[in-house]
């Protein structure tokens, strides 16, 4: 790229890629650990916190449809205003819950020992609304962000333009995930909570790039109506093929959601608190972001349906190389100075990285091509309902399977401890057979579509 094209975008653009640099490291600084923060900090059961996430996340990926259109007409400037003001608000919320709580009476704990003092309280569940405005303020940000990008560039640099939001979004993930890490190191369980102040901060500097460097070239528009929305949303639940093809993928996001739903607390409790579950999630996206240029060029001549194939035949071994580190004896791997769990934990999230490469971009390209001509906007903006039914169900069977075979060790006695986690890696083993049933059923999907296209093309030549 040279100089002049690299410079040759808005100030509006920029300003825009640089808040999203800063929400991306905000939002996964927190998600990373957001079961762990539910059930450390506010001493909710694995169950509760898994569907309460699982929720949150849900949301995040259910709503853009529909503030994205609210968003267009009040206009991006706005939209961005009220987005970052519900994230500083939510995520400082998040950082003084517990001491309010604390200072209130309503529980008594240590940061470093046991919560115990919710476990018995409805108070904690106060909590919901607090996430409810970073759920609000998150739905805002997906759509604005890439509107801006869109508007802020032209048919010439927009390649350019989405390959720079792409990577902006990458490394405010990564950099999110990084600071997790040496908090809890520095600061023990009271570094759950420390990382919200930190998101809070970088969610209040972009609501102050926002209010003072942000001026959006198209400053709003009609947008679409909520009936126009919800026409759409009724045309993708009726059409079968679509649905079909969406709950199929579904069971790929159901694995890939482990990285946040099951990984941090089961690699916590199986290899010790010394671990790094926020570090082992960062080789997902640098996975992604070293392979994915080349398998797309490599898969360009293949369909989409056999690039997301091969994926999906990718993520059993994933599942499977994760259930394997609890199969190894030893405390350490021998030839690297890092339990067994850890590093199979390190190998699966790797081939999820590979996976996500092969499958991801091809799905977009596919999904677009379902749709009615003329309609492939509307039918795009639900093009995620896989993640909002695979963070639904993902999260949820995510929380029964760590508390049947690696539940937390606060509820165990000395006795329990010594074989409660014996089977623990049955959990990715239901995740293996997840991601197989999904891969089967994708080749299914491609022979069944094919004979039902081959007849309908010979019945037109007929």
């Amino acid at each position: 790229m040279s100089k002049s094209s690299f410079l040759n975008f808005s100030k509006a653009f920029w300003v825009a890629n640089f808040v999203e640099l800063l929400e991306r490291a905000a939002y996964y600084g927190v998600f990373i650990v957001i079961t762990l923060y539910l059930s450390r900090i506010l001493a909710f059961t694995d169950i509760e916190a898994a569907m309460i996430s699982g929720t949150f996340s849900a949301l995040l990926y259910f709503l853009p449809t529909f503030t994205g259109a609210y968003a267009d007409k009040i206009g991006f400037k706005k939209s961005l205003i009220v987005a970052f003001s519900f994230l500083t608000l939510g995520y400082f919320g998040l950082a003084i819950f517990p001491t309010i709580l604390e200072n209130a009476g309503l529980a008594e704990y240590g940061f470093t020992t046991e919560f115990t003092g919710l476990k018995e309280s409805s108070d904690k569940f106060i909590i919901i609304p607090i996430m409810a405005l970073i759920i609000i303020g998150g739905s805002f940000i997906k759509s604005v962000i890439t509107g801006t990008v869109a508007k802020e560039t032209t048919e010439k640099n927009r390649a350019t333009g989405f390959s720079i939001f792409y990577t902006i979004v990458n490394i405010g993930a990564f950099s999110g995930k990084t600071f997790v890490k040496p908090l809890r190191e520095a600061m023990g369980n009271e570094g759950l909570i420390t990382i919200n102040f930190f998101s809070a901060t970088m969610t209040l500097l972009a609501l102050l790039a926002v209010f003072f460097f942000f001026r959006p070239s198209v400053h709003q528009g009609k947008g679409k109506s909520l009936k126009d929305i919800l026409n759409a949303l009724v045309k993708v639940c009726t059409n079968a093929r679509l649905i079909i093809l969406i709950l199929i993928i579904t069971g790929f996001w159901m694995v890939q959601h482990q990285l946040y739903a099951t990984m941090p607390k089961y690699v916590l409790r199986m290899a010790g608190e010394g671990a790094s579950p926020s570090w082992y999630a960062n080789v997902n996206p640098l996975v992604v972001f070293t392979t994915v240029g080349l398998i797309t060029s490599l898969m360009r001549k293949r369909s989409a349906l056999f690039s997301m194939t091969l994926g999906m035949f990718i993520m059993p071994a994933s599942a499977f190389a994760m259930a394997a580190g609890n199969m190894l004896s030893g405390d350490t791997m021998g030839f690297i100075n890092m339990h067994p769990v850890a590093f199979m934990m390190i190998v699966g999230i790797a081939l999820q990285g590979l996976a996500e490469s092969f499958i991801s971009p091809r799905f977009l390209e596919y999904f677009s091509l379902q749709a009615p001509k003329g309609e492939e906007g509307l039918y795009l903006g639900f093009s995620h309902l896989h993640s909002f039914i695979s963070s639904l169900l993902g999260f949820g069977i995510s929380g029964f399977l760590l508390q049947k075979y690696c539940p937390d060790p606060l509820t165990l006695t000395e006795a329990e401890k010594l074989t409660a986690y014996d089977h623990a890696h049955y959990i990715w083993f239901v995740f293996v057979g997840i991601a197989t049933v999904s891969a089967i059923a994708l080749i299914v999907y491609g022979v069944v579509v094919r004979k039902i296209d081959t007849k309908k093309v010979a019945e037109q030549q007929a």
